[in-house]
């Protein structure tokens, strides 16, 4: 399951006593760069207005009604300044054209050999001048890396690629439907939320009993051609050796009705309720479920930890790869720099170097072996590591997050189940600070360098408060 293209509307801002050829170099420069990025573009033509620019009310009034007639696409706007540019002209634009999407200002540079009137831009002041108006304007935007930057340059497509992730997750994120299936672990306050709070922000919560996924999936018969086919999906996905089969028959008929519900709700990710009904009242665990979940781009958190679940699909957008969620479990010997990331088992395939289906050690010594299968064992591949926890403050109304990067290191670790050492600098820092703000012992983590990403997307654009951890 791939993430679709991203559209940027494009703003060329203009001011006419500055030479022409620079916004028309401005234009070819910039969509050569989207073309290579794979990036689409709604840009004015060079006849709607003077050189494809804005600069007058008329320019607005047209750039803003073609941003209109595409805002179904555009998920945010670059705005382009090869000279001083017009600071109303790309504000007004903005205004008229209703579109509430990340906004990246851009301007370039003045060469020292360029100081004549040919080939003078003043994009560095004018670049000052288009922020204070849309501040006035109360339109939040992101800027490049460097004040000035060829859109050419490495250091403008590195700004641009993230500035893509930003608008992945705050245009996946306002429009975001999560599932909570069953109700939260009695033992684990911890992972209270407040739907309404999310839904403030676009993030909808929907809801099913334990009682009906149950039903239906023992409504379905052993020989249905739909559990047949399930569990070869299950088997196909990694090694069930010592697993009974009527462990993965269970598994497949649970599988197919959270696939029903979720397709039916339209849903993007789920956070279930992975212990003890689960094992005492059906038999199996779900974390192989979880895992395939989460493999193709549905992230599914453990203990029905919805904001979990919301840090998971945030990471998922950012990157476009898998998550999963973990515990912040245990100190790696003295280093106080290095954890052990734990859970029972339903990390995406492609966390492991290698992984197979297990029972849940710690589950199967009050629950019995027989009725937690289901679980993965496997050790996480060393690499990039970011992680992430947003958490609903219900006593302020408020929603916080914290993100950062680490990395998965090839440290020796004996132990069961999805485990990962990772390296983290300023560990206990961040670790304190958790631990005074109230945040779950839960975060979600990405096989990426995302952090920045999200602080962006979240601090900028939905008005988090975010601890950016960067050691």
């Amino acid at each position: 399951m791939k993430q679709g293209k991203i559209t940027l509307g494009v703003i060329i801002g203009n001011r006419d006593f500055f030479p022409d050829v620079l916004v028309t170099e401005a234009r070819q420069d910039i969509l050569k760069v989207l073309s290579e990025m794979g990036i689409d573009a709604v840009i004015l033509s060079e006849t709607d207005t003077k050189l494809g620019g804005v600069e007058t009310w008329e320019d607005a009034k047209k750039c803003a009604a073609l941003f209109k007639k595409n805002q179904d696409k555009i998920d945010g706007i670059l705005v382009v300044l090869p000279n001083f540019g017009d600071e109303k002209g790309v504000a007004d634009t903005i205004k008229l054209s209703g579109l509430d999407v990340p906004i990246l200002v851009q301007a370039y540079p003045d060469d020292l050999d360029g100081f004549h009137v040919e080939r003078r831009r003043d994009a560095f002041c004018g670049k000052i001048s288009v922020c204070n108006n849309l501040r006035q304007y109360g339109f939040p935007f992101t800027l490049t890396e460097l004040h000035t930057v060829y859109p050419t340059s490495e250091e403008f497509k590195t700004d641009l690629q993230k500035f893509v992730g930003v608008c992945r997750v705050v245009k996946g994120l306002r429009n975001a439907r999560l599932g909570a299936i069953g109700a939260r672990p009695n033992a684990f306050n911890t992972v209270r939320f407040s739907e309404k709070l999310l839904q403030a922000y676009g993030i909808t919560v929907n809801t099913i009993d334990l009682s009906e996924v149950f039903g239906l999936a023992n409504k379905l018969a052993d020989d249905d051609a739909k559990v047949k086919q399930c569990v070869d999906e299950i088997q196909e996905y990694l090694p069930t050796n010592g697993v009974p089969p009527t462990a993965l028959v269970k598994m497949a008929k649970l599988g197919i009705v959270i696939d029903d519900w979720m397709a039916a709700n339209d849903l993007d990710a789920t956070a279930i309720q992975c212990w003890s009904s689960l094992q005492q009242n059906y038999g199996i665990n779900a974390c192989t479920l979880m895992s395939m979940m989460s493999e193709n781009l549905m992230p599914s958190a453990c203990e029905v930890d919805i904001t979990g679940a919301a840090s998971m699909y945030a990471l998922q957008l950012a990157s476009g790869k898998p998550s999963a969620l973990v515990d912040w479990n245990n100190n790696y010997g003295g280093d106080p720099n290095k954890c052990v990331l734990f859970h029972c088992g339903n990390w995406a395939k492609s966390f492991f170097r290698e992984a197979r289906m297990a029972y849940a050690d710690v589950l199967a010594t009050t629950l019995g072996k027989e009725h937690t299968y289901g679980a993965i064992a496997g050790r996480s591949i060393s690499g990039p590591m970011s992680f992430a926890r947003i958490t609903t403050d219900d006593l302020h109304g408020v929603i916080r997050a914290y993100v950062g990067d680490g990395t998965f290191t090839d440290d020796p670790l004996d132990t069961f189940g999805s485990r990962a050492v990772v390296e983290v600098p300023g560990l206990q820092k961040l670790l304190k600070y958790i631990c005074k703000n109230g945040f779950e012992h839960h975060a979600a983590m990405n096989p990426s360098h995302s952090a920045a990403i999200l602080a962006e997307a979240f601090e900028t654009y939905f008005g988090w408060e975010v601890y950016y951890h960067e050691g």
